[in-house]
């Protein structure tokens, strides 16, 4: 049973020939009530504050749950973006090296048709050479054959006008 102020004031105790003072008891009653009145004002008031806290601390244990939620979030998303940025570096860098090697490889095949060129060149520059020493060989041959036949008919010439002056005009 729960006793209020108003129980304690409006409490009536029996007269007896030996008992306490009406007044005292009275004034003791007042006071009672006075005082459970205010230690009721300040259990309402304390069970406000509890319940206000208690509204703030739910609010902070939700905040703490949202920022708990965003930080793992924020990490998660951290590290994705770590993942994707490594793995992208590593397309990037496969990328580049077989640009690189299929570069090299060009180069190797460019270089390997410029040397077939140049050895086929020189092979050409050393037949070219040959022929044309040929060709001098064969000229210069021609040019001794005329030579002797220029020769030949100029002696043939001065013999025919030596022979042309020797024998009596008739």
């Amino acid at each position: 049973m729960k006793i209020t102020p108003l129980d304690i004031q409006q409490m009536v105790f029996k007269v007896s020939m030996r008992g306490y003072d009406k007044e005292e008891v009275n004034r003791f009653l007042e006071e009672l009530a006075q005082t459970i009145e205010s230690l009721n004002r300040d259990n309402a008031v304390q069970r406000e504050k509890i319940m206000f806290l208690e509204q703030q601390l739910a609010e902070l244990k939700r905040t703490e749950a949202t920022l708990s939620s965003t930080l793992l979030s924020a990490q998660s998303l951290a590290d994705d973006v770590k993942r994707n940025a490594q793995r992208e570096a590593e397309l990037v860098i496969k990328e580049a090296e077989l640009k690189a090697g299929e570069l090299i490889h060009r180069a190797r095949v460019e270089l390997t048709d410029m040397q077939s060129d140049i050895s086929s060149l020189q092979k050409q520059r050393l037949l070219m050479i040959e022929r044309l020493r040929a060709s001098l060989r064969m000229f210069e041959r021609l040019f001794e054959v005329e030579e002797r036949e220029a020769l030949h008919d100029a002696a043939a010439a001065s013999e025919e006008k030596l022979e042309g002056e020797s024998s009596p005009a008739l």
